[in-house]
């Protein structure tokens, strides 16, 4: 069975966020071509990251913070940030006017 285009986008678009960076689930879902389909992104990640060795911890949601739960690997997460650099404010929450990653030119 052959992979989506869009599937494919998503992907590529993960791999292409920087360490040190974080992404949302829209913005991803925006620069693959559908602006609404963050859930898409996030079906995505869970069906994909291991196969394709992505950086899946680098994905958050529009507010800055990790989507996931704490037991069900939100905290990982928050380390994988935070050994890349990424701060959280004591909230939880990362300023993405500092950290969101903001790429020069679309594919």
């Amino acid at each position: 069975m052959t992979r989506h285009a869009f599937t494919d986008r998503i992907i590529g678009f993960i791999r292409d966020i920087p360490s040190g960076r974080v992404a949302t689930y829209g913005q991803i879902a925006a620069m693959a071509g559908n602006p609404r389909a963050a859930r898409q992104v996030a079906r995505i990640l869970h069906a994909c990251s291991q196969r394709e060795d992505l950086p899946w911890h680098r994905v958050v949601n529009r507010e800055g913070r990790i989507a996931l739960k704490t037991y069900a690997g939100g905290a990982e997460q928050q380390r994988l940030l935070e050994n890349e650099g990424v701060q959280f404010d004591p909230s939880g929450v990362i300023d993405l006017d500092v950290f969101l990653w903001r790429p020069d030119m679309l594919r």
